[in-house]
């Protein structure tokens, strides 16, 4: 009943989702607010300057369509993390998050890369493979679902649009899987066969052979049959 019990919703499942989503709106409201331009701060890569855009690009955004394109796939896969994986889900956006930057730095053109989609794609990743992986039906469900709302993202992981960090993408993608790997027996699990003995269990022995019900008479007239002596 344990792995039934870990799968409920309560309001704290939304703290860091909301918190994290408001953090990337007020950073984006002051940048808009008193003129500054923080895309200097994103991930230029192979550079050491560019190397804090590992921590800081995931909270910086172009425009504001940028902003909005991230924003509801963001919380959406952010609040299936928590809720589905809570025990792994902080770790996954922390650690996630700084390795999805750091491959990002590693393997991308140079240019500067922001936005949050790399953290978008490492939670589509992870969601997506844990719920396979963990061969849960419930959470193999909310994988199908995740597929199902956001199959088309996985386009975006190769070169096909320009100006996208497809780089961003891959690196959130791959890290996701990665993360889903080593989470594999963190959680929830597979709930182990359960079998109820049923009535027609009750039919048969031990051995498998046929045991016929016995009526109430039979059972009465063993009890009233007295055991004979073998010696006598």
């Amino acid at each position: 009943m344990k792995q039934a019990n870990q799968l409920y919703f309560s309001k704290s499942m939304l703290t860091i989702p909301i918190f994290y989503v408001m953090v990337i709106w007020m950073l984006y409201f002051i940048e808009i607010k008193f003129g500054y331009n923080f895309n200097k701060y994103g991930v230029y890569p192979r550079d050491f300057k560019g190397f804090r855009g590992v921590f800081l690009s995931h909270f910086i955004h172009s425009n504001t369509a940028h902003l909005f394109n991230n924003t509801i796939p963001l919380f959406a896969l952010l609040l299936s993390a928590f809720m589905f994986y809570k025990e792994v889900a902080l770790k996954v956006l922390v650690y996630g998050g700084f390795f999805t930057g750091l491959l990002t730095w590693i393997i991308a053109r140079e240019s500067y890369h922001i936005g949050a989609s790399g953290v978008v794609y490492l939670f589509f990743s992870f969601v997506f493979f844990s719920g396979l992986l963990k061969k849960h039906f419930r959470l193999v469900a909310v994988s199908l679902i995740v597929i199902f709302m956001n199959g088309s993202m996985i386009w975006y992981v190769l070169p096909i649009q320009v100006g996208m960090s497809w780089e961003g993408h891959l690196s959130g993608f791959l890290v996701g899987l990665v993360f889903a790997m080593i989470y594999k027996h963190k959680g929830i699990q597979k709930p182990d066969p359960y079998f109820e003995e049923t009535a027609f269990d009750l039919l048969f022995d031990e051995n498998g052979n046929y045991v016929p019900p016995r009526s109430d008479q039979e059972v009465h007239d063993d009890v009233k049959t007295p055991l004979s002596d073998p010696g006598e």
